[in-house]
């Protein structure tokens, strides 16, 4: 190894345990000993639905740190793997591979359960109870619990990887295999918007007003836009070759995105430019068979903190970044 090549490899160690050593540590707590598939916090953190390998669905109340609920998702209690909380905490939903279920988080109560024309891979859930579900054929349901209706879209070529819903269930956001990212109406189908990305489409998410939108893909392309004009608001400056995103969160200020990976990173980045303002590594486990950890679900609490729930059963809390 030549000299400027052994002085660059020596500087990067250096540079990543400097970075190792500034991180700040997390207040932690463990919540879930057993493993998980997927977690949904809702705004600000209040609440956490968990889907465990038990076939148990676990709604925790984060500001008494107790157990509200346990559920089987349909009737023969199976296996969720993907949850979703409604911004207004009024109603809960899992996803299995061929059902849906909704529950009222007041009382308890299920609301219904419905079963799926194909394979279910992702959900999205509104504050009046509509539910967004994306299937491995491409099509996206639409389906509201109150008038009984369902409404598919079928913009979609391929595979659906991550839907979006606006808190009032007007606006659903899709991203699939097929690079794409469509904005249309819920209740009808209709298209407002469609981007182009490199890749396939791995994660989305809206902003709960609704105004921006957020499509990420397999590599290292990650974009903003506003959701009534369509055009870009920015691009995330990601500095590697491939950063994936497992979650994602506008702020309710809409001037802040957080995201989780799969690979134990938590992110906070700024809207208006795309800059990243914070990251940091989620706690590996000494009992975790594999030594990673998938992010599943972030939040902002009133004060600022970002809240964090991974693979590893760790609900962690960061600092409010700078």
């Amino acid at each position: 190894m030549s000299r400027t090549r052994l002085l660059h490899f020596c500087t990067l160690i250096a540079c990543t345990l400097l970075l190792s050593a500034c991180q700040p540590k997390p207040e932690v707590s463990s919540l879930v000993a057993e493993p998980s598939y997927d977690a949904s916090l809702s705004p600000q953190a209040r609440y956490l639905l968990v889907s465990t390998t038990s076939n148990n669905l676990q709604l925790w109340d984060l500001s008494k740190k107790t157990l509200k609920y346990q559920w089987l998702h349909g009737k023969a209690g199976g296996t969720a793997i993907a949850t979703a909380l409604s911004d207004n905490l009024k109603y809960a939903a899992s996803l299995s591979r061929d059902s849906v279920a909704l529950w009222n988080m007041d009382d308890g109560q299920p609301l219904g359960w419905w079963s799926l024309p194909a394979n279910g891979q992702c959900l999205a859930l509104a504050d009046n109870g509509t539910l967004l579900i994306g299937l491995t054929d491409g099509s996206v349901m639409s389906l509201n619990h109150q008038t009984d209706t369902l409404i598919k879209f079928l913009g979609h070529s391929e595979k659906v990887n991550s839907v979006a819903l606006s808190a009032d269930g007007r606006w659903a956001l899709s991203g699939g295999n097929d690079n794409k990212v469509f904005l249309w109406q819920a209740n009808t189908g209709q298209p407002l918007h469609q981007w182009q990305l490199p890749s396939r489409v791995l994660e989305v998410s809206l902003s709960q007003d609704a105004s921006l939108a957020f499509a990420a893909d397999s590599t290292n392309k990650a974009d903003i836009w506003q959701t009534q004009t369509g055009k870009p608001v920015s691009s995330l400056k990601i500095k590697r070759r491939t950063m994936n995103f497992s979650t994602a969160r506008f702020t309710k200020d809409n001037q802040t995105l957080l995201t989780g990976t799969p690979a134990r990173e938590v992110s906070v980045w700024r809207v208006a430019d795309g800059k990243m303002r914070a990251n940091w590594q989620v706690t590996r486990t000494e009992r975790a068979q594999i030594k990673g950890a998938v992010v599943y679900s972030v939040a902002e609490t009133i004060n600022g903190q970002i809240i964090s729930f991974s693979s590893n059963g760790l609900l962690e809390t960061w600092p409010k970044p700078d």
